[in-house]
This record gives structure tokens, sequence and C-alpha cells, in this order.
């Protein structure tokens, strides 16, 4: 009769209770004779809710795909294999190095920062880059779904939207390394598509004109991110543009006009724009700065803008989703609710397709829809 042969596992998942009630879940390494405990800062709660409960499965999955990922380290130190000199190249210090490359675009370095907080968060031990897999991958994006926003105070979950955007971008990471040929393959391309983080096509905020007057009658406590919501919401620009635009970019024409020259950073489309008067009103002062110098120079980053936007919205009693994007989904259904042309509009955007543009036309008649619904039946 043969028996079951008995592998016993060099890790082991285990819980700490805590006072609040919650488990704190680490991992009791045993190896050679010495043990070591790592806390991975994820925790059950109780279950008072279904999505509690489904909250818990997800963080159950995320801490056994780290115990996966280190029981592989452990093995192949175990086994002494060797490899060449990218061995040692760790995934978190490679994404630091692309981030910090000059020749790459500012919403690419901005976003990576953020991917890179997370990391840190989920695999503090830094995996090398060789030895990133499926499982890896698969463990992060799970992390992703119960993560909260890197520099908030506030316990505020990762929007959907976000989560695809952090995916985008180790998955260009990863696609970079492989281009060095520090890598063979991407491990990525073998997630299936029900795997992946996908985007919520459901929400495209944007301020209403009451709501937009609201906001810009409500001081916030960080007046160049401030004023530089407000400008976009005057000019549609996008926040990868604003950070970049320089006092040469804005000049008056003969009958003291302001127009706004520059290549987007998103499209590499040069456009010209007519610059309101409302939005020259929220630029900052030049002073002495020179025309080279940016103009909302020190703006925070993509990622660190839409974590602190929310508050500002709070404190003017709007409840909607705000992140920098809305101020451009805002120019755009101000225009069309004005009368302007569709063509116009898509110009001013600078949309290379004409059909990106009629997304906010459908809006703007869905807005219109429900303010014809509320006149009362009065017959």
């Amino acid at each position: 009769m043969k028996e079951d042969l008995k592998i016993k596992e060099p890790i082991k998942i285990r819980v700490k209770h805590l006072t609040n009630g919650s488990k704190s879940i680490y991992l009791d390494i045993y190896m050679e004779g010495k043990r070591k405990y790592e806390f991975l800062k994820l925790y059950i709660i109780p279950e008072s809710s279904k999505s509690d409960k489904t909250r818990n499965s997800e963080t159950l999955k995320l801490a056994n795909a780290i115990k996966a990922q280190r029981i592989i380290e452990l093995q192949n130190q175990s086994h002494g294999f060797k490899f060449n000199k990218t061995s040692n190249i760790k995934l978190i210090d490679y994404i630091q190095a692309i981030a910090g490359k000059k020749s790459e675009g500012k919403v690419r370095r901005t976003t990576l920062h953020a991917v890179i907080c997370h990391l840190k968060r989920y695999d503090p031990n830094n995996i090398q880059l060789i030895r990133i897999n499926k499982e890896y991958i698969l463990g992060f994006l799970n992390y992703l779904k119960i993560a909260k926003q890197a520099h908030s105070k506030k316990e505020k979950s990762l929007h959907a939207n976000t989560q695809v955007y952090y995916y985008k971008m180790l998955r260009y990471c990863i696609n970079y390394a492989v281009a060095e040929e520090l890598l063979s393959a991407n491990p990525m391309d073998k997630i299936q598509n029900e795997e992946k983080p996908h985007r919520n096509h459901t929400e495209r905020e944007y301020l209403t004109m009451d709501e937009l007057k609201k906001l810009a009658q409500t001081p916030f406590y960080n007046e160049l991110v401030r004023k530089a919501f407000l400008f976009s919401c005057f000019c549609g620009l996008r926040h990868s543009d604003i950070i970049a635009l320089t006092w040469r970019d804005i000049e008056a024409d003969e009958n003291g006009n302001s127009w706004l020259h520059i290549i987007q950073k998103k499209t590499k489309e040069a456009i010209s724009l007519p610059l309101s008067k409302e939005a020259v009103k929220h630029l900052p002062r030049q002073e002495d700065a020179k025309e080279n110098d940016k103009i909302f120079k020190k703006l925070i980053t993509l990622g660190r803008t839409n974590e602190i936007l929310h508050r500002w919205a709070e404190q003017a009693g709007i409840k909607k989703h705000i992140t920098f994007h809305t101020a451009r989904h805002t120019h755009a259904t101000m225009l069309l609710t004005l009368g302007v042309d569709l063509y116009t509009v898509s110009k001013l955007l600078g949309h290379t397709n004409i059909q990106t543009t009629q997304v906010y036309a459908k809006l703007v008649d869905e807005s219109k829809k429900k303010a014809i619904d509320l006149i009362p039946n009065i017959t």
C-alpha cells in the first residue's frame, strides 16, 4: 500500500488577533533550523456584510500569492541557483530608474511613482526582475482591489480606472525590460482578459455651471492645484500639458486677446487655443518669471492631485467623484451646453477623432432630457 508523501511547507500563513476584532496576517517562515516572521500588513476584518466577506476572500488570495512567491524565493536560495548580472536588478529599483529618465513623458513618470508606492506595500522585499511571474502579477492585482490610496488620510479605496492605469504602467515597465533584453518575455501576456482590471465606462463626471461656481467660490489649502484645476475648466488642458506649460506658450495678439500654443503631450499634436478672460484670471502671476519658466511651477503630480481634490469638492458641498480630468470634461460639456458646435469643441479640445468629442454631446443630451423630465404634469 502506497503512503501519501507529505511535504512540509517552509512557510505557513498565520494570524494575530487584534484588540479591534481584526486579524493581522503574517508568514511563519522556517528554513534550515531558523524561524522568522513577516507581517504582511494585511488584515481579516469582522464580517458584518457581503462586501466584508468578499474583501476578506481577496485578502486571503493575496496572502497566499505572497506566500507562494516567498516559497519560490527560498527554494531558489537553497538550491544555489546562479543567474547572470541582470538577476540582481530589483523590480521596484528598475521602475524607479524608468521614472527618473528624462526621456519619459510626465504622465508616465508621475503615475509610475504611485505604482512604486503600491508595489512597496505589496512586496516590501522587492522581488528581482527576472523572478516576476503570472502569480506575482495576479497577486498584485488582488492587492489593488483592496488597496487604499497612497497618500490619503481617509481609508479610500482605489478607483477601478486607477487600477487599470496602474496595471498598464506596470505592463509598460515590463515591456521596457523585454526591449532591453533583461527579460525574454512579459509574464503579463499570460494573464487572461477576465483576470485583468477593467475600466468603469459608466462614469464621466463633469461639473455643472452651478457646481463650478460653488467650487470657484470655495477656498482650498493648495492654491496652485486650485488655480490649475479652474484654469483647465476654462481651457480644457490636460494635467500633463498644464504642468509643462511655460510663459512662452502664451502670447497676446494685436487686440490684447491671449492665445495658447502648445504641442500636446498625449497626442503630440500642435494646438492653438484662444484663452477666455476667465481662464486667464486663474493663471498665477508672472511677476519676475522668465519666458521659459513653468507657469504652474511646483504643481504636484496627477496621482497626488486626484487624491486631494475630493476634499475641495466636499468643502464646496459637491458629492461627485472629482479628478483633475473632470475639469476637461467640464470644459467640453460647458461649451456644448452654451451652443458651440461639435466640430469646434473637438478642435478646442485637441481631439484627433471627433467621435471622442461625441461622448460629451451625449452627456449634454442626457442632461437636457433630465431637465425636461423635471417639468411637472399640470393638466
